[in-house]
């Protein structure tokens, strides 16, 4: 499936119905008094984090989406119908924004949470309503109130507990479908991946967690150079970075500060998060370059040696990456 994080909407709530203006006419009756019921109310428009959904690529063909109108009322006090409300489903982890104001309206980071994002207009009074001893024959009603319209700006951040960030062509891929059932396209040229892939990781006999590949970073990507911003969104909301780094680089440590300025650069708060550092493609080493990768400390830490071909250190990489998932929980 495609994968889109983005989309533009138009939404509009249901109108109330209009009150109804009659008069009781029963054949014993000459002089019925006034029986117009109430309009209806119109429906609502509520925002839903589907479990189901995982992409908003529909969003980018039905773009308009409105609730029923409540019916109007009826003669014999007849209330109309209330219109039926339009439930939007969208993936869990949809930001969603009035295009108008840039405002936040609403996070749907849970699967299952609901928003009433537009409440549908009530509907008016009719006739009957406005019977008193001093105006007992009342010739009006009034009309139900109309419906309201929002431009929203779609925007997911997938839910991952691990964000693995590094350079195009670090093994990101190679990664996440050694650890996972997720087979993203794997090949040795920058920018193989092109959407982030989610991967749920099994550890141990019922416990798992879920891990996004995201597209490689360059410098200038929070600028938006490269792949950049468009995917640097989908680690905001990971609770550990894996910082994935190619053994075989000239400057590995020049690399990881450049990845933390461009965390940093996009969001600051991004740089509190967990992180672990890992060297990757350790079997394309010969064996002088080993005792080489061995010495090399960054920020102070000793990075984890891996290798997703020979499967080097991928048991003690998962056990690092779900305890320190558990601590930071």
């Amino acid at each position: 499936m495609k994968f889109i994080d983005s989309a533009k909407i138009h939404v509009e709530s249901g109108a109330g119905g209009n009150g109804h203006v009659s008069f009781r006419r029963e054949k014993f009756v000459p002089n019925g008094g006034p029986d117009g019921g109430n309009g209806g109310k119109g429906g609502d428009v509520v925002l839903e984090a589907d479990p189901h959904t995982n992409t908003l690529l529909e969003f980018n063909f039905v773009k308009k989406y409105k609730a029923e109108d409540g019916h109007h009322g009826q003669k014999s006090r007849k209330t109309g119908k209330n219109g039926k409300d339009i439930i939007i489903k969208i993936p869990a982890g949809t930001l969603v924004k009035d295009i108008e104001s840039g405002d936040v309206i609403v996070d749907l980071a849970n699967k299952g949470d609901q928003h009433v994002l537009i409440k549908g207009g009530w509907g008016g009074k009719g006739n009957s309503e406005f019977a008193n001893a001093t105006r007992q024959a009342p010739r009006f009603a009034t009309d139900g109130k109309p419906a309201i319209e929002q431009h929203l700006e779609l925007e997911l951040k997938l839910l991952a507990n691990v964000g693995i960030v590094g350079f195009p062509n670090a093994g990101k891929s190679t990664l996440i479908s050694s650890i996972s059932a997720a087979k993203p396209k794997v090949a040795d040229y920058p920018f193989t991946t092109l959407v982030p892939n989610l991967g749920v990781v099994k550890f141990g006999q019922y416990n798992s967690f879920t891990v996004a590949d995201i597209p490689g970073l360059i410098e200038g990507a929070s600028e938006g150079k490269g792949l950049g911003i468009q995917f640097l969104r989908h680690v905001e909301r990971c609770q550990v970075l894996l910082y994935l780094l190619d053994a075989a680089s000239d400057d590995p440590e020049k690399e990881y500060n450049t990845l933390k300025n461009e965390l940093r650069k996009f969001n600051p708060e991004m740089l509190e998060k967990a992180e672990i550092i890992a060297f990757s493609k350790m079997d394309t080493l010969i064996e002088e370059q080993h005792e080489e990768v061995n010495s090399i400390k960054i920020n102070g830490k000793t990075p984890l040696k891996i290798s997703s071909v020979t499967r080097l250190n991928l048991d003690k990489l998962t056990q690092m990456l779900y305890n320190t998932i558990q601590a930071n929980e």
